[in-house]
């Protein structure tokens, strides 16, 4: 393997890792420690697990998770995940837009009022955002993606160097799952941090993805499985980093918000440089997963809508058309439409975001099931293995219970 194999997984780590994980990670940091590093291990793995399964049935097939489901299950199944996806869209990229904003409004605090300066900034982002996609298409976003995951990642990272707890203390909370010290909160945030680390509805974009550098064949999965794990372990290795900052710190408050505040409490170990590095961080950090989702998610949309109009034939390799309408349309509605999100209350909007992606991989990892399941779809080469079968049925488990969990708790406040 080469270095020209990683591509579409790093460009799925930087999607999938946005101020959502900045915040969870260092809040279960700060409450349980680096004893809980192994929760990043464990939920970079289930979304391996689930991303390999979408690229083994679309290099299988030539087909799309969305459009086996269309194939396989009939066209009604699209048309219950459209409304999904629209719910989905509005609420994470209201909360992108706010995340950007916060982020961005700390490097350059230019306004008095906060607030102001989280809509002035969180508008800029997404309308820059939107020129990008437009006029650059995926070569310039690859190339954009590329520099704000190296200034994310050597930022937050040298960060945790930088606030190193010890080299036992991090390999025992790698190495050792310690269950014993989690109870209320600790043991909430920890189950969000599996749950969260490494997006939801977006990791469907990697297909997407693998058909815009040619990775269409059967031939092409250790490859990707090769790429996914660079991708994946990029990721676990941003959230071990953002535990360990979080574990230095007392932190308070939630949301967006908390990276303002962490970033002020490393200033005193670290000093001003240490901060506004963080900070620089951060700010990569959210503007690439902003990127990500409004370069990936009309992908999905427009697939969505050929295939609620019958226009796909099975097995058939079509890379959507980034300048057509339901591209682009849908484009400039995430782009636009969920900055209403910034004059609403925040929490609100993070509540509904949080059920919508976690109802999400239980209906995945059913499908996949199903899919994958059969030799006559898939081949005898690429069906699930006994193996592939129980860490599906782990995941499916898992996030089947976080959803409930998840319903439940945002249901009772």
């Amino acid at each position: 393997m080469t270095l020209a194999a990683i591509g579409p997984g790093l460009l799925l780590a930087a999607t999938g890792v946005g101020g959502g994980d900045l915040a969870t990670g260092s809040i279960v940091g700060s409450i349980v420690g680096p004893a809980v590093l192994w929760a990043v291990i464990v939920g970079a793995f289930l979304k391996f697990v689930v991303t390999e399964g979408l690229t083994r049935w679309q290099l299988a097939t030539g087909d799309s998770f969305l459009e086996g489901v269309n194939h396989r299950f009939g066209r009604g199944a699209i048309w219950v995940f459209m409304p999904y996806l629209l719910l989905w869209s509005y609420f994470a990229c209201s909360a992108q837009i706010s995340a950007c904003g916060v982020a961005m409004a700390a490097v350059f605090p230019v306004f008095e009022n906060p607030e102001v300066g989280r809509a002035f900034f969180g508008i800029l982002c997404s309308v820059v955002g939107l020129v990008l996609v437009i006029r650059g298409g995926y070569r310039l976003f690859e190339k954009i993606m590329r520099v704000c995951i190296s200034v994310m990642f050597l930022t937050v990272v040298a960060t945790a160097i930088v606030l190193w707890p010890g080299t036992g203390v991090v390999l025992s909370g790698l190495l050792i799952p310690n269950l014993g010290d989690l109870s209320g909160d600790g043991l909430t945030w920890t189950i969000a941090l599996i749950g969260g680390v490494g997006g939801t509805v977006t990791v469907l974009a990697y297909g997407y993805w693998l058909r815009e550098v040619d990775r269409n064949g059967p031939e092409d999965l250790r490859i990707c499985r090769f790429d996914l794990g660079v991708g994946y372990g990029m990721t676990a290795l941003f959230g071990v980093a953002m535990v360990i900052v979080g574990s230095t710190v007392v932190i308070e408050g939630s949301g967006a918000t908390l990276l303002v505040d962490l970033a002020n409490r490393l200033e005193e170990p670290m000093g001003p440089i240490g901060k506004w590095m963080f900070l620089i961080g951060a700010w990569g950090t959210v503007f690439s997963s902003l990127l990500g989702v409004w370069q990936s998610v009309p992908y999905i949309f427009a697939d969505c809508w050929g295939l609620a109009r019958g226009e796909r034939t099975p097995g058939q390799i079509d890379i959507v058309d980034t300048k057509g309408a339901p591209y682009r349309g849908y484009l400039f509605f995430i782009a636009f439409v969920p900055m209403l999100g910034l004059f609403t209350a925040f929490t609100e909007v993070q509540k509904l975001y949080n059920i919508a992606g976690a109802l999400f991989f239980p209906f995945v990892v059913i499908a996949l099931l199903f899919l994958n399941g059969r030799s006559a779809w898939v081949g005898e080469q690429f069906r699930n293995r006994p193996l592939t079968w129980i860490a599906l049925l782990a995941v499916l488990a898992f996030f089947s219970a976080l959803a409930v969990r998840t319903v439940a708790t945002v249901w009772g406040t």
